[in-house]
């Protein structure tokens, strides 16, 4: 399910080459908490289920012989604080990008941003990759929404399934862009705030009701 998720990431070119990263959260194992992740700086088209690493959240071996994710405590940090999340999706999109890149948030601007995301996108203060100051911003900033801009690098999106967290990615980059194109024209229109308030409210629901 991992492989599957990285190659339908860059078949839908939300990432190029080895960048970005895949996980899922697995049954525990003996107390011990665990996810599979894909590997370091390989290409996804050249690997197979067997090549994707298993580790736990001290983010030490189970099962593979590759190097886990440069990114894995950004995983790890978000298992952690959304037990819900059970996959997350790190992608290099080119809207997504370019508004992290120009410090830009993404405010509530159309209902399906809403339901599957939860409302705005917040932006999470830039902190070097891979480190644990990059996991941290990430987590503060996500809050209790499926989707995240990290400042001048990319974006993250998860879900309770790993279907989920790929849609949310895709819708991600389809608002980033309706966005950059509205900045572009020069006019934002945002829902009305009881439209907002509803819709985060479904979201909410949706998301609880969800074991």
């Amino acid at each position: 399910m991992v492989l599957e998720a990285a190659l339908e990431m860059v078949n839908k070119s939300l990432v190029v080459g080895t960048s970005g990263n895949v996980s899922l959260r697995l049954p525990p194992e003996d107390g011990r908490e665990l996810l599979a992740i894909t590997p370091s700086s390989r290409h996804y088209d050249l690997l197979t289920a067997d090549d994707i690493p298993v580790i736990d959240f001290d983010g030490e071996p189970v099962e593979g012989g590759l190097a886990p994710s440069s990114e894995t405590m950004l995983h790890i940090g978000i298992y952690r604080a959304r037990k819900k999340v059970n996959a997350v999706l790190h992608t290099h999109s080119v809207f997504a990008s370019a508004l992290s890149v120009a410090g830009l948030e993404i405010p509530a601007i159309i209902e399906d941003q809403l339901l599957f995301i939860g409302g705005e996108v917040k932006l999470a203060g830039f902190a070097l990759a891979g480190s644990r100051e990059l996991a941290d911003n990430a987590v503060a900033a996500l809050g209790e929404s499926n989707a995240v801009l990290l400042s001048n690098h990319g974006a993250v999106g998860v879900g309770r399934t790993m279907r989920e967290a790929v849609t949310v990615c895709e819708l991600l980059e389809k608002t980033a862009k309706i966005y950059f194109c509205s900045l572009a024209l020069g006019r934002t229109n945002i829902l009305p705030a009881e439209v907002i308030e509803a819709g985060k409210a479904f979201f909410a629901m949706l998301q609880s009701g969800s074991e």
